[in-house]
């Protein structure tokens, strides 16, 4: 395994546990923590398609982390 599908693997696992986070209840949608590993997450899944590119899961992620960047603006915006 090279360090950017390592990097990209990391990514996938924040996206996937944070939504498992959610539907056990431990997080919310509307918290900072949701929005923001979710960012995190599909900002490192594109680290590695910078040098595996596919550009299905590119525009899946450039969008995820588009709308999780919103979220996170939004709930700062609440403070």
């Amino acid at each position: 395994m090279r360090w950017f599908d390592f990097v990209g693997l990391i990514g996938v696992f924040l996206i996937v546990l944070t939504y498992f986070l959610l539907q056990i209840g431990k997080i919310r949608s509307d918290e900072v923590s949701y929005s923001f590993f979710n960012a995190l997450g599909a900002g490192l899944v594109i680290i590695s398609l910078c040098f595996d590119f596919n550009f299905s899961a590119f525009i899946v992620e450039f969008f995820w982390m588009l709308v999780s960047i919103y979220g996170l603006i939004k709930n700062f915006g609440k403070r």
